[in-house]
């Protein structure tokens, strides 16, 4: 239903790539499913009447992480045009931190769940089922990533009112080496976009960002919103006040629709409208 109202609002063609799942195909499969998918799109553009360089990227949830990894690897293809924009619809970006204001403000916020939002990344990342407590905790984290990064994962980078709903620092537990083993291809910027570096960022194409205010996943976006920013890149940002994640999904459903699904879509449409 979203596909089919982008494509008919926008009059634009869109392509909806399939791609294999975990734990069955763990990352970074799925990724370069639709990576492939992409590549072959924009080289025969011309056979499904679309101009090349008006082609956007757009994703939903770990959607929005291809979405925003696949964009980065695009940067540096030469033999590619240059992608006019790309959608990210509440993204996943990164697993340093699962203590950030959002994260605790809606730890037990339907359907993302912290805890099970944890374990869905964690069997995405290794293709099994592992106990979460750790990763919760930021044992994962060798003290030296957790320095690099903290200029980009940082909860001083929130703005203050996301934080009125409540949010207490938390130190991260030890370091574990056997943790951060299963887990390390997690630091990989094609799993978590938000660690990309800055000469990556400041390329990357005008940026539209959807975040909702009961969801986990809601400060991964506002601090990916801030580097592009940062970077010179051009972010448009809706924020979905009354909004969770998955909201978007709902779309088509009638009565079952909630109020605020239609403004994520149309959010979305006016967006693309107007590039």
């Amino acid at each position: 239903m979203i596909c089919r109202s982008i494509a008919h609002q926008t009059e634009s063609v869109v392509m909806c790539a399939e791609f294999r799942l975990a734990p069955e195909h763990p990352y970074p499969v799925p990724v370069l499913d639709c990576l492939t998918a992409v590549i072959y799109f924009m080289k025969n553009a011309k056979e499904y009447g679309v101009d090349a360089s008006h082609i956007a990227i757009a994703g939903e949830s770990i959607g929005g992480t291809f979405t925003a990894a696949i964009c980065q690897e695009l940067v540096t293809r030469e033999d590619l045009p240059r992608v006019r924009a790309q959608v990210l619809i509440y993204p996943f970006l990164q697993g340093m931190d699962f203590n950030l204001p959002s994260y605790q403000q809606n730890h037990s916020i339907p359907p993302l769940f912290r805890k099970r939002a944890v374990s869905l990344g964690l069997t995405y990342l290794t293709g099994k089922t592992m106990n979460v407590d750790g990763v919760l905790k930021g044992a994962h984290v060798p003290p030296d990533l957790r320095e690099k990064y903290q200029k980009w994962i940082n909860a001083d980078n929130i703005p203050e009112e996301f934080k009125a709903r409540g949010y207490v620092p938390v130190e991260p537990a030890p370091f574990s080496e056997e943790l951060y083993e299963q887990v390390k291809r997690g630091t990989e910027t094609m799993f978590a976009p938000l660690l990309a570096e800055d000469d990556i960022i400041r390329q990357l194409p005008e940026t539209f960002i959807l975040t909702c205010e009961y969801d986990g996943c809601r400060d991964d976006g506002l601090l990916y919103k801030k580097r592009l920013e940062d970077n010179g890149v051009p972010v448009t940002w809706y924020h979905v006040q009354d909004g969770f994640h998955g909201i978007m999904a709902f779309a088509g459903w009638g009565p079952l629709e909630f109020p605020s699904t239609q403004k994520c879509l149309q959010s979305v449409i006016q967006f693309l409208k107007d590039l």
